[in-house]
């Protein structure tokens, strides 16, 4: 939302995450996220770990469901989403507030460890027009995305597919010309 404080942190899981219902059914799921500065020390020539920040984060509906199933204590993750300050009275008069993370976005870090990524049911990356796998093809989907193929398609979807999908259209497949793979873009 307009006005809102944008927030991306990097950090660890300090437990899994819990996940409650509200009244009217509705599913939030709360973790903490421990995040750690390091710096590099020239004269020691060690890394060392700065104060670690501890943020509480929320998710809410099918994403809190989903990071309640996932995510685990410890597990490096990449959490996006929006600064919110929650603001209350005690009982004894007092004045507190609180700081989180409502969280859009989350997933795990992949620079120590690998994924495997699974689409839930009814999930899609970008509704029904294209996008990230929606039905209409688009440029990095289809019906699957990510060129996965989605739970009851025969298509199989990636880079650039349209209503035929799969490796044909990849530019990844092949280098041109039937050469060698390299690691430059074939565009």
């Amino acid at each position: 939302m307009a006005g809102d404080t944008q927030i991306t942190v990097v950090g660890n899981l300090t437990a899994d995450p819990e996940l409650r219902f509200t009244n009217s059914g509705v599913a939030v799921a709360s973790f903490r996220v421990a995040s750690t500065p390091r710096t590099y020390n020239r004269q020691t020539n060690q890394w060392e770990n700065g104060t670690a920040m501890f943020l509480r984060c929320t998710a809410w509906r099918t994403l809190g469901e989903n990071c309640a199933e996932t995510l685990k204590k410890g597990m490096h993750v990449i959490v996006q989403g929006r600064l919110v300050q929650n603001n209350w009275q005690t009982a004894q008069g007092e004045n507190r507030s609180s700081v989180e993370i409502q969280v859009d976005e989350v997933g795990p870090s992949l620079r120590y460890a690998t994924a495997q990524v699974q689409r839930t049911e009814g999930g899609n990356y970008g509704g029904n027009n294209g996008g990230y796998g929606g039905q209409g093809g688009g440029n990095f989907g289809g019906n699957g995305g990510f060129g996965q193929q989605s739970r009851g398609s025969q298509q199989n979807s990636g880079y650039n597919a349209g209503p035929q999908g799969g490796a044909d259209n990849d530019p990844w497949a092949a280098a041109p010309g039937g050469s060698s793979f390299d690691d430059q873009p074939p565009f």
